[in-house]
């Protein structure tokens, strides 16, 4: 079959052919029909994540396809090194979930990935409770976009974004963001702006697509310590770490608040309980007002497409019928 494949890290991945998946047990054959370049997908691809495998292999963690039924499915999490980067993959009938008739294929793949990062973090992780305010910390790209609207629909009273481009911030406020800060405000501006948004807006969850600075200020402003007064409970969810993989934490920081510091990504959480959340972001697109933008390429242009500067999502077609 022809396939995506990634030779060594240090390359981008190149068009060729890649061996015919079988089915394990337990397993179906999927005919990819689209699959969408993720964070996570160029992470496993160079190397780069902890669940990165060895080369030869196809990179590409999600997708949309048919099974062998004819069912149209959003699949995840292929067995390596078959990811869904190819004519075939194979991946566990658990992590698979149908796709409605009114998403085409191509949107699905592009916003399963982002629309659950937030849709996870949000209900399977930190609980959000309707009339909270929720924190995004870095909402300009793909997936804080969308955690603005996912927010809201699960019951958010208030959102508030950050973003480190503040031209973005005319779009945030379109799509419901009540309170934006800027991150390129010098130090002491950008604690007083963390600080009311903690203390005067209440927040109750954070997530955090960034890490790095931003993560450091925001959890230090959150750990203050006011004697004789019980911080309030803040769940701070990490999810990305573009800014940085690594901070300056303190042990007194944590005793000294209400923040619950966790995690929301592979391992985290089920392959089951991933999978079923893109299938709740697939259901509330309607209603919530979600979308996301594509910049769609044939697979067979996969080495001159991997690097193509966009800020919309993009995915690669298996077959243009997809």
């Amino acid at each position: 079959m022809k396939a995506a494949v990634v030779e060594d890290f240090r390359s981008v991945p190149r068009y060729t052919d890649f061996d015919m998946p079988h089915c394990a047990e337990g397993e179906v054959l999927v005919r990819v029909q689209a699959s969408a370049v993720s964070q996570l997908a160029r992470a496993q691809a160079s190397g780069k994540h902890y669940s990165s495998g060895k080369p030869p292999l196809v990179p590409g963690v999600d997708g949309v396809g048919l099974l062998p039924d004819g069912r149209r499915v959003y699949f995840a999490f292929p067995r390596m090194p078959f990811g869904a980067m190819a004519q075939f993959t194979v991946v566990k009938a658990s992590h698979c979930i149908e796709v409605p008739e009114d998403v085409d294929a191509v949107t699905a793949a592009a916003i399963a990935n982002p629309g659950m990062s937030s849709w996870l973090a949000l209900t399977d992780r930190a609980r959000l409770r309707p009339g909270e305010t929720v924190l995004i910390n870095g909402a300009a790209g793909a997936s804080g976009r969308l955690a603005i609207g996912i927010a809201k629909h699960l019951g958010a009273d208030k959102v508030i974004v950050t973003a480190r481009n503040s031209s973005s911030f005319d779009q945030l406020r379109a799509l419901g963001a009540d309170v934006l800060i800027p991150l390129d405000f010098p130090h002491d501006r950008l604690r007083a702006e963390f600080r009311e948004a903690i203390h005067g807006h209440r927040v109750g969850v954070v997530l955090d697509y960034l890490w790095g600075p931003s993560a450091e200020v925001l959890l230090q402003v959150a750990g203050e310590y006011t004697a004789g007064v019980v911080q309030p409970r803040i769940r701070y969810v990490q999810i990305g770490s573009i800014s940085g993989p690594d901070i300056r934490l303190t042990g007194a920081l944590l005793r000294s608040s209400g923040l619950e510091l966790m995690g929301s990504g592979l391992g985290s959480s089920c392959p089951q309980s991933i999978v079923a959340a893109a299938g709740q972001v697939f259901r509330a697109m309607d209603k919530a007002g979600l979308s996301i933008e594509t910049v769609c390429f044939d697979l067979a242009e996969v080495d001159v497409a991997w690097e193509h500067a966009t800020n919309a999502r993009l995915v690669f077609r298996m077959e243009r019928d997809g």
